[in-house]
């Protein structure tokens, strides 16, 4: 070992590696505290702070090594392309999506239904005359699908999609959390 710390390319490569892993490691617990799964963000931390000082003493040890700082630098970077595409494939939580259909006799909840997803509509006035509105929750995972969904039945659907903070009762939490969601939905 002692011998891969003397080569230079070695050195840079093992802190770039070593900070990939901290920076995704801090982006998980990041997304775990921010969705209120402490014990995850806690866990997930002791390994953090861990490869942290690893890497960060890899770096002071050696600080008259420009490349060893850049690569410092440079692993910091992707650890966070990292991270995110990690907490893509996780996608934690749920996702509330309005959607606004200018065609109000398009069967479009439905179709909606059909697939899966809990909708609540309604009929809506809008600038340029009758509207349906509805409302759809989903586990983040089925996100991409439901907006591709959307977009077959409405190219012209005006869609807004946020993360609810918190969620209580009705069919959709039921539903969902039962994993009601049909495979192509």
């Amino acid at each position: 070992m002692e011998n891969l710390l003397e080569n230079s390319w070695a050195m840079v490569l093992i802190i770039l590696v070593v900070n990939i892993v901290y920076v995704s490691f801090l982006t998980i617990r990041t997304i775990f505290t921010l969705k209120g799964q402490r014990y995850w963000a806690a866990f997930i931390s002791v390994f953090e702070i861990t490869v942290y000082i690893v890497g960060l003493g890899l770096v002071l040890d050696n600080l008259d090594q420009i490349q060893n700082v850049v690569a410092y630098a440079l692993g910091f970077g992707l650890g966070v392309i990292v991270g995110m595409k990690i907490e893509e494939k996780l996608a934690l939580g749920y996702i509330t999506v309005n959607v606004i259909s200018s065609n109000p006799d398009i069967e479009f909840t439905k179709q909606l239904r059909d697939k899966g997803y809990g909708v609540t509509s309604w009929f809506a006035y809008g600038m340029e005359g009758d509207r349906l509105a509805m409302q759809i929750l989903t586990p983040r995972k089925y996100e991409l699908s439901l907006y591709e969904t959307i977009k077959n039945i409405d190219s012209k659907a005006f869609i807004v999609a946020y993360e609810p903070k918190q969620i209580r009762g009705g069919f959709w939490v039921k539903q969902v959390r039962k994993g009601k969601l049909n495979k192509d939905g």
